[in-house]
């Protein structure tokens, strides 16, 4: 075994609506995508696909739906909004920082999810804000 370095790091992404450019930060303090909250004091972010391309579906606003490539420029943990009680051992691999990310790329060909399950999960998001589940754990 080698302890060189390994070119197939970790990749991560962020879905969202916003227009970003490769080099832009992501960066905390803005509202959740999702929710109208105070500014959050993480920015989010994933391993895989399907939840990134969640992220940018059930994001607020009629702007086009985007996926970045990310790298963190700080630590990182696991997200407790998905890992905690609901998806416990972190199967959507999602992910925090208090430290911004980097955009390194735009994903520009990605197939989303069929009209019916994206109005299933927004009627699930909205039914668990109406119960007051749906709290952000910031």
């Amino acid at each position: 075994m080698s302890n060189a370095p390994n070119v197939f790091a970790q990749t991560y992404f962020h879905g969202t609506k916003a227009n970003l450019k490769i080099g832009d930060l992501i960066q905390v303090g803005y509202q959740s995508n999702f929710a109208d909250t105070q500014p959050l004091s993480w920015v989010y972010f994933t391993s895989t696909m399907d939840t990134a391309i969640w992220g940018a579906e059930l994001s607020a606003g009629d702007a086009p739906e985007r996926i970045y490539l990310v790298e963190p420029t700080g630590s990182i943990v696991d997200d407790p909004n998905l890992t905690d009680k609901k998806f416990p051992g972190n199967p959507s691999m999602s992910y925090r920082s208090r430290e911004p990310l980097r955009v390194i790329a735009e994903v520009t060909k990605w197939q989303g999810h069929t009209p019916e399950q994206v109005k299933s999960m927004k009627d699930g998001l909205a039914r668990m804000k109406a119960e007051g589940t749906g709290e952000i754990i910031d």
